[in-house]
Parts: structure tokens; sequence; C-alpha cells
């Protein structure tokens, strides 16, 4: 008997969530930011699809491009500059959330967008370094660790609660499949973690409200993240990024809520003093 969508997804899941817990939690900081890189330059690789890219030769070229970005952010730029890297950056992504929650209709796209692929250098960029600057901090993996269990409780959540209560669609031109109902059950786990990771930090109270905060704010934006991935896809005609996990589509499918989490995120723990 075939397998369900669903089963696909979670058998997908069941084994790439381990491999990346040991990747985190085992592989020093040079390693780590390498994988890492090396699975951006694959979610590039459809990125440039998605941009409107068509032979192998362009798209190779992109990820030249972006592995000569990330050298130049990781060898020049220095830690004001991070920080205001991430502030812009997080600042972009609200601001998306708000063009996407206006959007009515979406024009396909047709030939390379030169805007879609500035976007994905300055995207792919800065959730690198914000994930290898975490990753580099003292408690950085258990951090790093924290973020991505952040990410995986929301969606879970979301797409649960979205299945069970879900009535009001969130952006239906976007994610039929997404409803308000998934979002506050998004927040409500994200609240969670966000109440446990102040706890194990031994926070202060203020502090404390600062992580739940976070945490939730953190969830929220992983949203737009998401919804920006399928505006792009939505513009080409296509369902799915590419087809390398089974039940997932593509990398960028599974990382696109990563993306727009890390920068905030990273950028959150720098101004609570938890990340110096």
């Amino acid at each position: 008997m075939p397998l369900t969508s669903l089963q696909r997804r979670v058998l997908t899941a069941s084994l790439l969530a381990p491999a990346a817990i040991l990747a985190v939690l085992v592989l020093p900081d040079p390693a780590f930011a390498l994988v890492l890189g090396l699975i951006l330059l694959g979610a590039a690789w459809e990125w440039s699809a998605l941009a409107g890219l068509t032979t192998p030769a362009m798209r190779l070229a992109y990820l030249a491009l972006l592995v000569v970005t990330l050298l130049l952010l990781r060898g020049f730029l220095p830690p004001a500059g991070l920080v205001a890297l991430l502030v812009l950056v997080s600042l972009g992504w609200w601001l998306l959330a708000v063009a996407l929650f206006r959007l009515r209709e979406i024009s396909a796209a047709s030939g390379p967008d030169p805007r879609v692929l500035v976007a994905g250098l300055v995207i792919l960029g800065a959730a690198w370094l914000a994930l290898c600057r975490l990753h580099e901090a003292p408690q950085g993996p258990h951090l790093v660790l924290f973020l991505l269990l952040l990410i995986w409780t929301a969606d879970i959540a979301a797409f649960f609660t979205g299945r069970r209560w879900g009535k009001a669609k969130l952006a239906p031109v976007l994610s039929p499949g997404k409803t308000w109902a998934g979002v506050q059950g998004a927040g409500v786990g994200a609240a969670a973690l966000g109440l446990a990771l102040g706890l194990g930090l031994g926070l202060s109270p203020p502090a404390l409200l600062g992580a739940l905060v976070l945490c939730l704010a953190t969830a929220l934006i992983s949203v737009v993240g998401d919804l920006f991935e399928s505006l792009l896809k939505r513009r080409r005609g296509l369902k799915d990024s590419g087809c390398l996990l089974p039940g997932h589509g593509g990398l960028l499918d599974r990382i696109d809520s990563l993306l727009a989490a890390a920068p905030f995120f990273v950028l959150g723990l720098i101004g609570l003093g938890i990340t110096p």
C-alpha cells in the first residue's frame, strides 16, 4: 500500500531530524559552517529556478556568487556590521509580512528577476551568518538546536491546530492551507518553548518576558518566510521548490521558515544579552 503524503512527511522528518540534531551538537564550528553552507547552496540552486534562471550554467554561476557572498560576509563584516545586517534583514522580513498580507493576486513571472536573485543572496547569506554566529556563542549549539525545535514545534502545532480548528484562512492567495487557528497554535507552542528557555537559562522576570516575546515573534516571522517562498513558487506555477525530500518537496520547502527566523532570533538573543 503506498504511503500517504502525511506518512511520507513523517518518515522523511524522522530521518532528517536526528541528522540535523547530531550535526548541530557534534560538529565543531568550522565544520558546522561548511555543512550549513552546502545545504544553503542546495537551497540556492532551487532559489535560482524560482528567480527565473533556466540553464545549468546560469544557476551554477548563481551558486558561485553565493559562495563569494558568504566568504565576504565571513571575512570582512565586523561585529557591529553583523548586528546592522541582522537589523536590516529582520526589518525587511516584517515589512514583507505587511506586503504579503495585503496581496490579493499573484502575477505570473517570466524570465530572470534580478530582485529575487539579489534577495536570495541577502536572505541566504544573512541566515548562514546568523546561525554560524549563534553556533560559536557560549551554549551556541544548544541555542541553535533550540531555534530548530522552536520552528519545528510551531510548524507542527500550526499544522494540527489548523486541521482541527482552522476555518479563517491566513493568506488564501498564497497558501490556502494556512489558517489563523494554525498561527495561534504555533504561538502557543512557541510561548511554551520560550518559557522553557527562560527558566533553563535562569533569566530574571523581565528577561524571561523578553524571551517569551522573542520566541513568539520568531514563530510569527517564520510563517512569513514560508509565505514568501509560496509567493515565489506561485509566480512560477510550481507546487514545490524541488523534489529532493519525499513528502516535503525541496530544500527550500524545509528551511524557508528558518531563513526568516534565524536573523531575527539571533538579533533578539543579542538584545537580551543571552548571546554576546
